[in-house]
């Protein structure tokens, strides 16, 4: 997942460094969809435009820290197949 999206954004790592150093990148596929000052702006417009579905937000800088999420880390949130089917005694 995001595969592509991280391909593209090492592809033009490079680039951006000139002229958006600092900046977050929004990348959906293999495009650059907008920059923002803030990462609260850029999840908010990818979030916007694409709902659901995965999209890449990362910071133009040449060196990348480490993503951590605490829930995620501890089980308290789940970011498995959004779409499995429920478990036992689950309603629907």
């Amino acid at each position: 997942m995001l595969e592509q999206e991280r391909d593209f954004y090492d592809a033009h790592l490079e680039e951006w460094l000139h002229t958006l150093a600092g900046r977050f990148v929004l990348i959906k596929g293999q495009g650059l969809i907008g920059t923002f000052d803030t990462i609260e702006d850029a999840i908010r417009e990818g979030g916007s435009r694409y709902g659901l579905e995965s999209f890449l937000v990362r910071r133009v800088e040449k060196t990348r820290e480490p993503v951590r999420i605490p829930a995620l880390t501890f089980g308290l949130l789940n970011a498995g197949n959004q779409h499995a089917a429920p478990g036992p005694g689950a309603t629907t």
